[in-house]
């Protein structure tokens, strides 16, 4: 079995955040930038490194799940200790754009990068795509997929389905259905979910991983956890589907911001470029399966092509809305 779990407690960093806050950002003296990162440790921390050799600076994280870490920068606002976000997700950096608090970037780095993956207001790049999926185990023919998630509120599925509404990719996609479906859309499939003992993860790995072991039947997660478990398993037991209606196969991004407060500009900017290079989009591509974004880098050849996936054309700049996604889906029993 695979095991990637969060980091839950970083009592030394805490310590670190304290004496930074009230200045805002790092110093330039100390060759210190500090990053709030809604990507997992053993999964950035490589990338993280690379930019550490090449620059001489060392990078402070402060790890969590991204809706919540937006929260607190938006908290913190301009006396914010991070110099950088890097999230799990486009919502959640759309949620601090639209406090204000992230740097407009630079032309190049915006160029490197689709514009359907980057802030239409320039404040946030995409690192790597991830396209929601449906992951079905050996007891599912594939002709009995469901062409919707909207699909899972069925009976027929009562009680066979794992879903983690705490996570940052799934509370994406239900901000994504209130916006493109409508607020009354969301709330019905959510009520219909509960209501049909849809069985709760804190994260998606768990998902998986009981699809594998036949306590589940099918699971809403990211196409990339299974492509990661098959690339050291080739006969891991999950296979996944690419919903075609109903934004099933939306196609987010996790993505990095500047904070205007920072002290370090020139340095969080080389780490922007950094992570947009060559050198840390092939390494996340190859670890992690998820898509790179920059033009020429090619995916993982055993991912079905992002240009065949049907997601639906959406603009991520506007899933910022998360609280009142929170919301949503604590009314609804969800959360």
């Amino acid at each position: 079995m695979l095991i990637r779990r969060r980091r839950g407690s970083y009592a030394a960093f805490a310590a670190l955040l304290a004496g930074l806050a009230a200045c805002g950002g790092s110093s330039e003296d100390d060759r210190t930038l500090t990053m709030y990162s809604g990507r997992i440790a053993p999964i950035l921390s490589p990338a993280v490194k690379q930019y550490e050799d090449a620059s001489g600076f060392d990078v402070q994280t402060r790890y969590g799940d991204s809706p919540q870490l937006a929260s607190t920068i938006t908290e913190e606002g301009k006396n914010s200790p991070a110099d950088l976000f890097f999230a799990q997700d486009a919502g959640s950096l759309n949620a601090v754009e639209k406090q204000g608090l992230l740097l407009e970037l630079p032309a190049d780095i915006l160029a490197k990068v689709p514009e359907r993956f980057r802030s239409a207001g320039g404040r946030w790049v995409g690192t790597t795509g991830r396209s929601r999926v449906i992951a079905y185990g050996a007891k599912v023919n594939r002709s009995d997929l469901p062409d919707s998630p909207l699909e899972l509120t069925d009976e027929k599925w009562k009680g066979r389905v794992g879903w983690a509404p705490r996570n940052a990719s799934m509370q994406g996609y239900v901000t994504a259905l209130r916006l493109v479906e409508g607020e009354d859309v969301a709330r019905k499939w959510l009520e219909g979910m509960v209501a049909n003992d849809t069985q709760a993860y804190d994260s998606n790995i768990p998902i998986r991983d009981a699809i594998a072991k036949g306590e589940l039947d099918l699971g809403l997660i990211n196409h990339y956890y299974v492509a990661e478990a098959q690339a050291e398993d080739p006969d891991y037991p999950v296979k996944v589907h690419f919903p075609p209606n109903d934004l099933g196969s939306l196609v987010n991004t996790a993505g990095v911001a500047v904070l205007a407060s920072t002290d370090n500009k020139e340095q969080a900017l080389k780490f922007v470029r950094q992570m947009l290079s060559d050198e840390a989009q092939r390494y996340f591509a190859d670890s992690s399966k998820e898509y790179p974004l920059v033009t020429g880098v090619q995916a993982p050849k055993e991912l079905t092509p992002l240009s065949e996936i049907p997601a639906p054309d959406i603009d991520l700049a506007k899933l910022g809305d998360l609280q009142g996604t929170v919301k949503l889906m604590r009314e609804t029993g969800a959360l």
